[in-house]
């Protein structure tokens, strides 16, 4: 897919402006993209990280985009800005944007019951890997919303197999909690499909890789990825190459690159696509947070902390926010066990930065180069992963 020339030109002189010197951050004190990078190989050699990416994203500028190492280390092959990689749950921020651009055109409402857009009970539909039939006599799912759904306070465990024999069940009662639920996910991608007719992914194509000029990002494999592909690494690291995804999943199917979730982050950035309402609304904590981890999902929903509290953490629509030092800010990411992305955001600064890694023990190092880009954040590192980082 050919970049529309706007775009080409506003890449174009982003990275010329880069070769330059110019400084990555204004954040004290200010880095130039040289030392960033520097540093980064280094905590990279330092913690036997793979392969990694970064984008960094203030205001309306994208102004640093690199990659290193290696997308296959067998082969020697590099990793580089135009590498396919997963976006694993960076997929759900995106899908719940896409979805409030639904919800300004008055498709859907985010509080109205999703009763009111199925033919039957949610529990009658009982055909293929996404059956409901085993909530047949819970009624709560009557209660479940849009913004129920994207808040991650549906009750459902994150995933149905790891519920004894598969049977999705509510933990509490949807709205009256937090534990994130990939499945969540899965139900509002069946709303829209079976309920309104959509096509969840050529409404992400439009609305989302298109409108962001995103060439190299899809819900489902291509056949173009195949010669640029990141396998994967996981803590030992062990080798999981990276496979054909064939099915669309609200939750995590998105393949993508680190230049297109530069183009994708500072689009959402700016609310390209949504009223300034809806734009408000996305990042806005409106479900407490304040378990003492984020996983496993449902053993977390009944733990307290209370530094959870005090920065304010919440469930936003698709992210999670929070108070930093400098005002709101508000992040997603993306996590299994060959895979390691996170995008972390500061909404007055305007600022952001996205890492993506093929290695997962990217993850140790990426508190490090957040601070480096972006100064302190407040980000809870402890409590998204809480093996990694105890409280600092």
């Amino acid at each position: 897919m050919k970049l529309p020339a706007i775009v080409t030109a506003f890449l174009l002189a982003t990275w010329t402006a880069l070769a330059s010197g110019a400084p990555v951050v204004s954040a004290p004190p200010a880095i130039e993209a040289a030392d960033l990078d520097a540093r980064i190989e280094r905590l990279m050699r330092t913690e036997d990280v793979e392969g990694l990416a970064i984008a960094v994203i203030d205001g309306r500028d994208i102004t640093h985009v690199r990659a290193f190492g290696h997308r296959n280390v067998a082969r020697r092959q590099p990793l580089e800005t135009d590498t396919i990689m997963y976006g694993a749950s960076l997929t759900k921020a995106a899908f719940a944007y896409m979805v409030l651009q639904l919800v300004d055109e008055g498709r859907i409402g985010l509080d109205r019951p999703i009763s009111d857009y199925l033919d039957k009970p949610l529990p009658a539909y009982d055909e293929g890997d996404r059956s409901w039939a085993t909530l047949e006599g819970q009624e709560a799912w009557r209660l479940l919303t849009p913004r129920i759904l994207l808040t991650h306070s549906s009750g459902l465990a994150n995933l149905r197999f790891l519920e004894p024999e598969q049977a999705l069940r509510f933990h509490f009662s949807p709205g009256r909690g937090y534990a994130y639920s990939g499945e969540g996910y899965y139900l509002l991608q069946f709303v829209l499909e079976e309920g309104l007719g959509l096509d969840v992914k050529a409404e992400m194509q439009r609305r989302i890789f298109d409108r962001f000029g995103m060439p190299d990002s899809d819900m489902q494999w291509r056949a173009d990825f195949a010669g640029r592909l990141a396998d994967g690494y996981a803590m030992d690291g062990s080798f999981e190459p990276h496979d054909e995804r064939s099915t669309v999943s609200a939750s995590g199917s998105m393949d993508t690159t680190i230049a297109d979730q530069a183009r994708m982050w500072r689009g959402m950035l700016a609310g390209e696509g949504l009223s300034r309402a809806m734009r408000a609304e996305w990042i806005r904590p409106a479900v407490p947070i304040r378990t003492a981890y984020k996983f496993p999902t449902i053993q977390a929903s009944t733990t307290r902390d209370p530094r959870t509290a005090a920065i304010g953490l919440g469930a936003g629509l698709g992210v999670e926010a929070w108070q930093g030092p400098r005002g709101p800010a508000f992040a997603k990411g993306g996590h299994n066990e060959w895979t390691g992305n996170i995008a972390i955001c500061q909404q007055v600064e305007d600022r952001c930065v996205v890492l993506l890694s093929n290695s997962v023990r990217a993850e140790i190092i990426y508190p490090e180069i957040v601070e480096l880009v972006l100064g302190e954040t407040n980000y809870p590192w402890w409590w998204t992963y809480p093996e990694l980082h105890r409280a600092r």
